[in-house]
Formats: structure tokens, sequence, C-alpha cells
């Protein structure tokens, strides 16, 4: 066990807390930024039909970019609960087998994407220019699944090796790097979504190799290739476990957004799609920064339920659950009350673009901070190795999303489309946020310290 860490008994949770909290929500605020970035570039240079491009790639590339999610938070998840338990050498080898992870399945995820990303552009109803500038923007991932899946896992693992700063700082250098390549492409060398895509990958690869020049350094406290690389098939199995329920929520996210394009083509136009491309950018925003908060409390919260601290774990929770409410009430208040200024980052003054991107804020992010509650209460599970209930409420997310998604478009057309996720959103909070509550409150009556309770 690590003496200069500060999740202890005795350290205070609220600073501890915040120590790995800002770095992350930080962090995945800079990977939102540049991510809205590439969409203000492109809805400047291309135009309405880039971003529909860029909103009918998101689902196909979510389950690459999810695949490093899952590693991160599995394998960083088991980590922690390893040093909760003061045992290095276990966490040791939980790193390393991260790392075999990241190469398998990121070789898979080139082969994904070289096989079916065409197809299931095309499922979404995708067409025209549309089209073409989707497939020219997957095929330069095809290519760099492997880097695409490093730059998502690297950061996680590294922060539970006692790093939030690295983690955070590689991150940063990496957004930066992909807004001036953006201008470059874009902007000065007109390479359209190619050079979105481009700007994209090279800047991951400056983050792969900050990672790598720091877990070769004498500044890893896991120190793992100072020591014999000890892969595990157990902590590889226990990492899929655990982390499946980030990538679930990626899917999630990704399988919805595919479905609302494909209705969007039903119900509207080509200008509806882009108009919910700007809507999800603002929706991006929040949702990573509640990503941020509940990653932020994983390391903590794992380490609790090591060390069998189960006060402490509740603390944690609800600390994380009112930050979260709170800004997302704060954003939610902000969209609706500068619509159309928001909106004009992405257009150069398309009317109907506007209007309908409006119509989109009103409805579709009404339950916004609901969601970050959801994303929530799926990270405590995970955080305290129960994979399997954390992967039930992401895969109820998107159960619970297509019943109201196949009704409410028949009754109340587009506008039908825009309600479903508010509705599914309540829905689904009146049901988990109780249940993780119930499981927090029934640790600690059950637990006397030295043992850990089941659920």
């Amino acid at each position: 066990m690590y003496t200069s860490s500060e999740i202890q008994q005795n350290s205070s949770i609220a600073r501890t807390f915040w120590r790995y909290t800002i770095p992350t929500v930080a962090a995945m605020a800079v990977n939102g930024l540049y991510q809205v970035v590439d969409g203000v570039f492109v809805g400047h240079y291309v135009g309405a039909e880039g971003l529909a491009a860029i909103n009918t790639s998101w689902p196909v590339i979510a389950l690459v970019s999810g695949l490093g999610l899952l590693i991160g938070m599995g394998a960083g998840s088991l980590i922690s609960i390893y040093r909760g338990e003061q045992n290095t050498e276990y966490a040791r080898t939980a790193m390393v087998t991260g790392l075999g992870l990241i190469i398998a399945l990121g070789l898979l995820a080139s082969l994904y994407l070289i096989m079916f990303s065409e197809p299931l552009i095309a499922l979404q109803g995708a067409t025209g220019k549309t089209l073409q500038y989707a497939n020219d923007y997957l095929m330069v991932f095809s290519l760099y699944g492997i880097i695409t899946v490093a730059s998502g896992a690297l950061p996680f693992l590294i922060r539970n090796d006692d790093s939030p700063i690295v983690a955070t700082a590689m991150m940063v250098v990496g957004a930066i790097t992909n807004v001036v390549l953006d201008y470059v492409f874009i902007g000065v060398l007109n390479w359209g979504l190619k050079g979105a895509a481009w700007g994209t990958v090279i800047a991951q690869i400056v983050t792969v190799v900050m990672a790598l020049v720091y877990l070769m350094s004498r500044y890893s406290h896991l120190a793992v290739f100072k020591h014999p690389l000890q892969f595990s098939l157990s902590d590889a199995r226990k990492s899929i476990v655990m982390g499946a329920s980030s990538l679930v929520m990626f899917l999630y996210y990704a399988v919805v957004v595919a479905a609302h394009n494909r209705l969007f083509v039903e119900y509207g136009s080509p200008t509806s799609i882009a108009a919910f491309a700007i809507v999800a950018y603002f929706m991006t925003l929040y949702y990573l920064v509640a990503e941020g908060i509940a990653e932020g409390m994983q390391p903590q919260v794992s380490f609790y339920h090591g060390a069998k601290q189960y006060t402490n774990i509740a603390k944690v929770v609800k600390l994380a659950s009112i930050v979260t409410l709170c800004i997302g009430l704060l954003w939610l208040a902000l969209v609706n009350a500068f619509p159309h200024k928001m909106i004009g980052l992405f257009t150069s003054g398309d009317p109907l673009l506007i209007d309908e991107a409006t119509l989109g804020i009103r409805l579709h992010l009404a339950a916004i901070y609901l969601e970050g509650l959801i994303i929530l209460a799926s990270m405590y599970f995970m955080s305290i190795g129960k994979g399997s209930i954390s992967i039930g409420i992401s895969v109820a997310n998107v159960l619970m999303q297509f019943p109201i998604l196949f009704i409410l478009p028949k009754k109340f057309g587009l506008e039908g489309v825009w309600m479903s996720m508010p509705i599914s959103n309540a829905i689904l909070a009146l049901i988990v946020l109780p249940l993780m509550w119930f499981h927090i409150f029934r640790q600690q009556r059950i637990g006397n310290g030295h043992t850990a309770p089941g659920f």
C-alpha cells in the first residue's frame, strides 16, 4: 500500500474526493470541449451535412471508445481494490493485465471498423454527402483502433496508479493538440471530415506516448516495467466484468443516438439530424462532466470497499450525488437561457437549423441531470466489484428507451422523438437511485468494519 496515498481512513473525505474528481472532471470537460470544437469547425467549414455525418459516425466509433473505458475503469477499479487490501503485487499484476487487454481489444476494434462501419452508417439512413463524409471519417479510425482504445484506457490506469494529475495532463495535452490540428486540417487545409479524424488520431497518439513515458519512469508508483510482467487471466476476466458497465453505457448512448438518427430521417429531415448533433454536443458536455465525477469517485469507493470502510463510501457517494445534481441543473438553466447564442457556435446562421435545435434543447435536455445520477449509480456498483448490477443498469437504460421511442413519435411526431430520452431517464431514475442507496445503507447496517455484506 502507498503510504503517501490520501485514500486512508484518517484523511478528509471531501479533500480526497476533490483531489481525484477535479482532475478527472477537468480532463473529461476538456475532452468534451475538443469534441465540441470538432463540431464548431465542421459546422462552419463543412455545414449541416458535416454535422449530420459526425453524428452518424459517433454510434459506430462508440464501441471502440467504450472498449478503452472498459479497460480503464475495470482494471483501474481492480487496482484500487487491491491497494485497499494492501496488496501491491496484485495491483501491479492488474495493471499489466490492463495493458495486455489494450493490445488484444485494440486489434479487434480495428477489425470491427473495417468490417462493419459502412453498413452501420447506412443502417441509420445516411445518404448522399452525409454517407460519404461519414465513411471518410471512419476510414481513418479503422487504421488506428488500438490507439483509440489505448488513449481511452491509459489515463484511467495511470490515475489508479495514484497519479490523477499526470492522467489529467495527458488528456489536456491531447485535447489541445486536437484543437490545433482541427484548425490546420479543417480550417486551413480544407480536409473536411478526414481532417477531423486525423486531428483526433494524432492527438490520441500524443496521449499514448505520454502514458508510456510515465509508466516507464521512476514516477510510476506500481513501476510495472521494473518488475516481471505477469498477465492474469483471472484479473482479465474481473476487469472485463467490472468495466463492462462502462462499455454498455457507451453502447447505450450509441444505440440511442443511432435510433434517434433513424427516426429523425423518418419524421424530420437532414436538418433534424444536424440539429440533433448540436443538441448532442450540449448533452455530451454534461455527460462527460458527470462521467468525470463518477470516475473521480471510483478510486475512493473501490479503496474503501477493499478496506471495508462502508461509512466512508456513503459520504463519498452523497457528495458526488450533490455535485452531479447541481452541475446538471446549472447546465440546464444555461442552455435554456441562451439557446440561440449557444447554437450559433455550430452554424453560420441557418434559421431552420437554429429553430429545430432550440426545440431539441427545450425537450431533449429536460431531464439531463437525471442522466448524471444514473451514471453515478452504475459507477458505484462497478467500483465495489458488482459489475453485473452495473451492467444491468446500463442495459435497462437501453431497453427503456426503445418502447418509448416506438410509441411517442407515432403520437407526437418529431416532438415525440425529442421527448423520449427525458421520459426514459425519469422512469429509470425512480428505480436505480433507490436501489443504490438501499445497498449503501445495507452495507452500513450489516458491516461491522471486518465483514463485507453481500447485496
